[in-house]
């Protein structure tokens, strides 16, 4: 799983660091993956933590909408987030009913049967790409990398090494 340190989340959520700090720690209204390990270390956050976020400051900002209420129901979106793959969220809206309840809608789904604002997650998932390197629908069109360019010269090195060493004993 990618982290990304407290600068860069504040970058990415348009959150100030004070105010990333309040949400994440004295509020807790979304908590960071790590929390700092000392006192003037950064957190880290995970695009999941980041979208949720932006998704809270969009809520209060654009909706006036009222986020400790909301606690329960970010956390809760945000397990949903982490079974869900980025690149299927591409076309995805995230609906607040009139009751209080936070879902994801896809393209499919039919619109909430009361009031409710909705929001595109788009926007937000192309910040969040840009910022931590991951792939859109355009990717998902062609083939994905099974494994990480990292991961697989790190298996190779190994490999190389055992291959050289038979060699040596065969010859």
């Amino acid at each position: 799983m990618r982290l990304v340190p407290t600068p860069v989340a504040s970058q990415l959520t348009g959150l100030s660091t004070e105010k990333l700090r309040e949400w994440t720690s004295r509020r807790a209204l979304v908590p960071a993956d790590v929390r700092p390990r000392q006192k003037g270390s950064p957190a880290q956050f995970s695009w999941q933590a980041i979208l949720v976020l932006r998704l809270a400051l969009l809520l209060r900002d654009r909706f006036g909408v009222e986020l400790q209420f909301h606690k329960e129901n970010f956390a809760k979106l945000r397990k949903e987030l982490r079974s869900a793959s980025f690149i299927a969220l591409w076309g995805r809206r995230l609906a607040l009913t009139s009751q209080g309840e936070l879902s994801l809608l896809d393209d499919q789904a039919p619109l909430p049967a009361s009031d409710a604002i909705l929001i595109y997650l788009d926007p937000h998932l192309s910040i969040i790409r840009d910022g931590f390197a991951l792939p859109d629908t355009a990717a998902a069109a062609g083939q994905l990398d099974l494994f990480s360019l990292s991961s697989v010269r790190a298996v190779a090195q190994p490999l190389k090494a055992a291959n050289a060493r038979e060699r040596r004993r065969s010859a």
